[in-house]
């Protein structure tokens, strides 16, 4: 994407780095983009770098494309009422550009999912809060006669077949903030619960279904579609809401489910809609004598109606994007759906503090904090907002979107944009998350944080984030091939390449751990995850060791030792043995390690044990992120 495409007139000259793994001639091409927090750079691309044979003694990222996850949907935000106001009052050419920024894939960051309310949220610019089938109280419409889109004909629907056109890949999700009053225990579009009976049920049901029609006839069928946004907030701020406990979602999903099926195919229902854990003012807001249903989420799983649910849509404003591999090791057939987080900053911030903020945050914690826990979405709330954080009616004052309409008249791009727009540009719908090693935490501790992705047509697109401050050089290997690159603190990258001719090993899965030393962490060395990691907690010294069981006698090529990014921290010498039994050992390798990643490679071997001693002192601890076997 050319950088004069958004305003922003760079001229960086990027010196390339020298080192062990580019002693080879070059092979495949590797395009690089990068977002700096002060926003020296923005989504800017540098110059190109290299693959080469060979490895580096770096931190290095293993990209490994035989290890495959989940697959995508898309990235995005929602074009909200508050939104589509504030584009309606660009002129036309603006609308037009600032269209092309979001959807265009070529022009723009090609946003490919939307996030739709079904209604009201608090993000509306109308003067009252709406529904499309508002009666006067004391009224029903059970045959809902009244009901009408009309509202969103105005501006909504037309920027959603603009972007539509601009996009073709983009997928659209819906989302109801409340149904109908007079469906509700309050009459009130603001809290209260659907009423408990069948006729309401279905007539919720027929509701939604209904609007999945009008939109489809408007030119935007719906791809996803939710019951309730976030179901447990009971007290919502003066905007839409409803207290829909999980015998009423599952209600409401068991009538809709076989008449959306019919209606619209396409149509996939997803369940929940709200945070990673239960925020601790819808505990305290649970009616007395009631469950809090902190497990909202699995009970849902658990009843009649999860066989209409294709899996969870998930928010940000409660704990953390691991929640979302537990859901899933526990109902591995149901998809992950991450739907929903704002920015929001403090009344004193200044606008600096607020982009880097923004950017680091949502880089660690949705870009790849949710992609690396099963997420096949990440998608933002608003799109657009003015620079006041609206126009809102309640709820938050506070948020920001993924442009900002300053008082002017020029349209911003904010560090959402950003943060979105590395993935939503590089990332197709339909890509797989492949594997990469990654040492970073959502909750930060300075380390190199990244995901991957193989798009449809082949190619591969490698997120990395620098959590800390100062700048960090590091690897990517794939297979016998590497390249070493250095990014500025606190920056994003996106790297993509075509195919590379790599001759990639299958990594074995491991069936326990053990190790001489702090044997209680020894877990830490097969779980797949580089941010934790197994230390002697003591000085290397000959004779320490770390064991893995693969479980049977299995035949293997190679062993890798990660230490991550403990930079030292890694075993001078070592020995690798190897046992079937766990009582006859055979030594098969020896050597001295290097850099942070020491792959052996050894003759056809066949085992069920591999144990790696250190043969070596030194006042430091040995640290292992991974011990890897590979076949």
């Amino acid at each position: 994407m050319r950088t004069s495409a958004f305003g922003v007139a760079l001229a960086l000259t990027v010196a390339s780095l020298t080192g062990p793994a580019q002693a080879h001639p070059p092979t495949t091409q590797v395009s690089v983009w990068v977002t700096t927090p002060d926003r020296a750079e923005l989504l800017h691309q540098r110059a190109p770098v290299t693959f080469h044979d060979g490895a580096s003694d770096r931190t290095t990222i293993t990209v490994d494309p035989r290890t495959s996850y989940q697959t995508m949907d898309g990235f995005g935000a929602s074009i909200t009422d508050s939104s589509a106001n504030v584009l309606y009052r660009l002129s036309p050419a603006d609308r037009e550009q600032t269209m092309r920024k979001l959807f265009d894939p070529r022009q723009g960051i090609g946003v490919s999912f939307l996030r739709q309310p079904i209604g009201s949220s608090d993000f509306t610019a109308a003067a009252e809060h709406y529904t499309y089938d508002d009666v006067p109280a004391g009224q029903t419409d059970f045959g809902l006669k009244h009901f009408t889109i009309a509202h969103d004909q105005q501006q909504v629907l037309p920027l959603l077949r603009q972007a539509k056109q601009l996009n073709p890949q983009l997928k659209v999700m819906a989302t109801p903030w409340s149904p109908p009053a007079w469906m509700k225990t309050a009459d009130s579009l603001v809290g209260g619960r659907l009423k408990d009976d069948p006729k309401v049920y279905d007539a919720y049901a027929r509701y939604l279904v209904k609007f999945v029609q009008a939109y489809t006839q408007a030119g935007v069928p719906v791809d996803f579609l939710s019951i309730q946004n976030e179901p447990q907030n009971r007290k919502p701020s003066a905007y839409p809401g409803t207290d829909m406990p999980v015998r009423q979602e599952a209600a409401v999903i068991t009538a809709l489910g076989p008449l959306l099926h019919k209606a619209s195919p396409r149509t996939k229902i997803l369940g929940y809609d709200h945070n990673w854990t239960t925020h601790p003012g819808d505990i305290a807001s649970t009616p007395p004598g009631e469950d809090p249903e902190t497990d909202y989420p699995y009970k849902l799983l658990q009843t009649p109606a999860a066989k209409w649910i294709a899996g969870t849509a998930y928010h940000c404003y409660s704990g953390d994007p691991s929640k979302q591999t537990d859901l899933h090791n526990a109902f591995p057939s149901k998809g992950i759906w991450f739907t929903e987080c704002s920015g929001s900053h403090g009344p004193t911030d200044t606008p600096p503090q607020i982009f880097r903020g923004t950017l680091t945050w949502h880089a660690r914690t949705l870009m790849l904090g949710t992609t690396r826990n099963w997420a096949k979405s990440v998608v933002n709330w608003n799109i657009a907002l003015d620079s006041s954080g609206g126009p809102h009616l309640g709820g938050c004052d506070t948020c920001t979107g993924l442009v900002t309409l300053q008082p002017d008249g020029t349209v911003t791009t904010d560090a959402e944009y950003y943060t979105i727009g590395h993935l939503s540009k590089f990332v197709k719908p339909g890509a797989v998350r492949i594997g990469s090693t990654s040492y970073g935490t959502t909750g930060w501790n300075g380390q190199l944080m990244s995901a991957a992705f193989r798009n449809p047509d082949g190619s591969t697109a490698l997120l990395v984030h620098n959590e800390n401050d100062d700048p960090r050089s590091f690897a990517v290997a794939v297979g016998e091939k590497s390249f070493e690159y250095e990014l500025p603190g606190g920056s994003i990258a996106t790297f993509t390449w075509d195919h590379l001719n790599a001759d990639v090993p299958q990594q074995l899965t491991v069936a326990g751990a053990t190790a001489s030393v702090n044997a209680a962490d020894a877990g830490l060395l097969t779980d797949q995850d580089g941010s934790t990691v197994w230390q002697s907690k003591a000085a290397q010294a000959p004779g320490q060791w770390v064991q893995v069981d693969l479980g049977k006698v299995q035949t293997f090529r190679s062993v890798a030792l990660d230490s991550g990014g403990n930079a030292g921290d890694y075993a001078g010498g070592y020995e690798v043995a190897v046992s079937k039994d766990g009582v006859s050992w055979q030594t098969v390798a020896s050597g001295a390690s290097t850099g942070q990643l020491t792959t052996i490679e050894l003759r056809p071997t066949q085992a069920r044990y591999v144990r790696v001693t250190s043969t070596g002192s030194a006042a430091n601890w040995w640290s292992l992120a991974d011990l890897r076997v590979y076949r």
